[in-house]
């Protein structure tokens, strides 16, 4: 099937009113290949995405699938013609069990034709253990599940139903190790099933991809060889211009005051964390998945509770039982969540309105807030994180992943606290918005604040970080600093091996064997 035409979109175009979402796309997918799709948060690629989902319909242009015309109108329809989609934003149900997500909307069928559980559950052990999550249990609630976890079943949905078309949008966002996707990406397009990869991170699209078609500003701008493009290259076509990558000088361990200390701290998968963040310092966190990072964030956060430890804010002994209460702490302590769509935003409120939730109370006129006081109160702060004005009336659930992260750190600036704890601040956004996250961080710490990062991008905490601790079997295993901040002492670290030049994170705590 080498060479044969598996999609073709040609002239496509979507407008939401007067929002041009894509002005003009063409795209075509060979049988059997992996061809990355690249572009800014906004270009247009989840758009594009709706589209072969069946989720909107475009306004012009047209799509095949194999020859035949496809101009799919819901989800179901999308999937009978052979495409299936796995989104960024996770469109599995939480109240509903892992085998219950997989059969949707089709249960299999028992005694009078009713739905069987019974049938659902076996069935959906069955796929399960085909694609390498045997240690999932069919029965558990999705809610119950990391984030991590919902996103393999997102994506093992989606390989269920893809005979033609495989749509992968943003697929390692959540996974800190991608060799389980590879491995089924690759069996797929060995059965002639076209793979549309969407990612921000370069290095796995070029282990993955041949080709690439870049778009910019709704429209497809190139298709081009990945063997013959630099990432240079490619980032110039996606922003319209050269995108710099300017590595700031990192600040020496003792070089502020102390804003935040842990003590043997411990609660859930975290062991035990003992250190020090100082003001005006960016200090990163670096674990492979569930060594007990999210507990750690969330304990602080007071979105959880310690089972042992203690933690002290700008020098006075805390036990944060909300992040209201975490806000009030010394200086004040503020989280940006691991998961925008279920944590972060809420998609009913405009931008302003979700910007301004911590400080509603003090923009209020006569106990009332109403959008002109929002878009008001949120324009300087949306200005520090380079947040276009015009987006703050858009309801937020309409904006892009990148947009939507920037509000939510605009938001998480607006409360005040001058501690910032960042989960994953760039998860799955471009290499434009992360250069504003990074800018707003750093000016955030060359004013005084403190942060307290994790990332999954080793190259984030090499260019944004001081120092970084290691999290390993849910303790601090290590710490790395100046010159011993580069990557393989952290991959290094990351596996539990202490290389000969890694250091332990804190005096006198036990590395585990």
């Amino acid at each position: 099937m080498d060479g044969q035409i598996a999609l073709a979109v040609e002239g496509v175009a979507k407008s939401y009113g007067a929002t041009v979402a894509i002005e003009r796309l063409d795209l075509a997918l060979r049988a059997g290949e992996v061809h990355a799709l690249l572009g800014e948060n906004g270009a247009g690629k989840s758009t594009l995405v709706k589209v072969l989902s069946g989720v909107v319909q475009p306004d012009a242009g047209s799509m095949s699938i194999a020859g035949s015309p496809f101009r799919p109108r819901t989800l179901l329809e999308s999937r009978a013609a052979g495409v299936a989609t796995a989104f960024q934003e996770l469109s599995l149900l939480p109240n509903l069990t892992v085998a219950e997500n997989l059969m949707l909307p089709r249960m299999p069928r028992g005694l009078f034709g009713l739905a069987s559980g019974r049938a659902a559950r076996s069935d959906a052990t069955g796929i399960l253990h085909r694609y390498g999550l045997g240690r999932i249990d069919a029965t558990a609630l999705v809610g119950a599940l990391s984030l991590a976890d919902r996103q393999r079943l997102e994506i093992v949905r989606a390989m269920e139903h893809a005979t033609r078309v495989l749509v992968l949008d943003e697929p390692t966002a959540a996974l800190s190790e991608v060799d389980w996707l590879f491995g089924l990406v690759r069996q797929a397009t060995a059965r002639g099933v076209a793979v549309l990869y969407i990612s921000h991170r370069l290095a796995e699209v070029r282990a993955l991809c041949g080709r690439a078609t870049v778009l910019r500003n709704g429209r497809s701008i190139a298709t081009v060889d990945l063997a013959g493009a630099s990432d240079a290259d490619i980032f110039e076509m996606m922003v319209g211009r050269a995108v710099r990558s300017d590595r700031h000088a990192r600040r020496t361990a003792a070089a502020g005051p102390l804003a935040m200390e842990a003590d043997g701290l411990a609660g859930g998968g975290l062991k035990d964390a003992t250190f020090a963040l100082r003001k005006g310092e960016v200090l990163a966190v670096a674990a492979l998945e569930g060594q007990g990072q999210r507990d750690l964030f969330r304990i602080l956060a007071g979105l959880a509770s310690p089972s042992s430890g203690t933690i002290r804010v700008d020098g006075e002994a805390v036990g944060p039982r909300s992040p209201k209460a975490a806000l009030k702490a010394g200086g004040g302590v503020a989280y940006l969540p691991e998961e925008r769509k279920t944590e972060g935003i809420l998609s009913s409120l405009t931008t302003a309105g979700n910007i301004t939730l911590p400080v509603a109370g003090r923009i209020a006129r006569g106990g009332f807030v109403w959008g002109a006081l929002e878009e008001r109160a949120a324009a300087g702060v949306a200005a520090s994180v380079d947040l276009a004005e015009r987006y703050l009336s858009f309801p937020i659930g309409d904006l892009s992943g990148g947009n939507q992260q920037k509000a939510l750190l605009a938001r998480t600036l607006l409360t005040g606290a001058r501690t910032l704890l960042l989960f994953d601040p760039t998860r799955g956004v471009d290499v434009g918005t992360k250069q504003s996250i990074y800018a707003a961080i750093r000016r955030f710490a060359e004013d005084g604040g403190a942060v307290l990062f994790y990332s999954s991008e080793l190259p984030e905490i090499i260019d944004l970080a001081d120092r970084c601790l290691v999290l390993y079997g849910g303790r601090i295993f290590a710490e790395h600093s100046g010159d011993d901040l580069e990557e393989q002492r952290l991959v290094t670290s990351l596996v539990g091996h202490r290389g000969a030049e890694a250091t332990v994170a804190a005096a006198g705590q036990a590395v585990p064997a």
